[in-house]
Parts: structure tokens; sequence; C-alpha cells
């Protein structure tokens, strides 16, 4: 038999002691994401993470927006975020100060998630792409990393919501 954790239980930060918090060596880049929900979502993962930063690129919609709070409740408070128009020049500078940029992406030479490890002392910008096209060519073009889900059935697609989970459980949720 299993007793449901309570919510006063979970040891939950406050958002004081979350901004105070030392966040992990990464960030997330929303690279035209349409969808306002699948936004609230990555907030509310990258809070579950401690994500440093979400940089939400091109026509990303930005908080504060009802949509976006709907799935994040309240992680867009906590997560530090930036708008930034040009995918591919923030690429280029989080790159110029060390960050490891990897689009999550099916490219002919990815590396596949299980095959994946971070190193806790280096940095890295996970680079997610659009619903529909995916991560811009230019942007994986100038990535260190393209990195896959394997995955086994019709479609070979997984909304990106779900992906930003399964990647950043698989690439920060090891480390202590």
């Amino acid at each position: 038999m299993f007793r449901k954790t309570l919510n006063c239980e979970l040891n939950r930060l406050t958002p004081a002691d979350y901004q105070a918090a030392t966040k992990r060596n990464a960030v997330l880049i929303l690279d035209n994401i349409r969808s306002q929900h699948n936004i609230g979502s990555a907030f509310r993962t990258a809070d579950a993470f401690l994500v440093e930063k979400i940089y939400l690129c091109g026509i990303c919609a930005t908080p504060p927006s009802a949509e976006i709070h709907k799935s994040a409740l309240g992680a867009e408070f906590t997560v530090a975020w930036e708008h930034v128009e040009d995918t591919l020049s923030l690429v280029r500078s989080l790159k110029e100060t060390g960050y490891t940029i990897v689009c999550v992406e099916q490219t002919d030479n990815s590396t596949l998630l299980p095959d994946f490890r971070t190193d806790p002392d280096k940095k890295y910008a996970f680079v997610f792409g659009n619903e529909v096209k995916g991560v811009q060519q230019t942007v994986a073009n100038e990535s260190d990393i393209a990195l896959e889900i394997p995955q086994f059935g019709t479609k070979h697609s997984l909304n990106v919501s779900v992906s930003i989970g399964i990647i950043l459980w698989s690439a920060l949720g090891h480390q202590s």
C-alpha cells in the first residue's frame, strides 16, 4: 500500500528560495515554438530541474500570458527568461561564452539519448524546435551535438514539451 505524499511534505522551495538556489549549468532555447501551452510546460519543467534560464526565440510568446500560465502554474515567475529574436545569433553568442550547444533533433549523425552524458562542470544550451519544422537547419549546423530520443512506433515525433521533459530528466536528473 502506498500513501500519497501531501503537498506540504514535498519540501518545495519558495519562490525566493528558488531564486537563491544554485542552478544547473543548463539553459533552454525554444526555437520558434508556436504553442503557448508548450512554452508554459517548458517553464514548469525548467523549474523542476533548476535550469538557469529559458530563451524564447522568434515567434515564441512571452509572459505575461494566460495561456503560458495555464501550463506553467507560476514557473514563469521563478525561471529566468529572455526573448531573443534570432535563434542563430543567440546560439553563436552562447557558444562564445562556453556553452555546448545541443540541438534536440533527428539528424543523419545524431547522438542517441542513452549514449549522451553531461559533465556537471560544463554549460549546456538545449535547443528545441518548432512543433512542425523542428530546429532550424542553420541552428542545427551551428550545434555541437544533435541529440535524438530513440522512438519505436510509427510517428517518430514527440510533442516538444514531452521531449523537454525526457531530455532534462536524462541530462540533469542524475546530477546531485
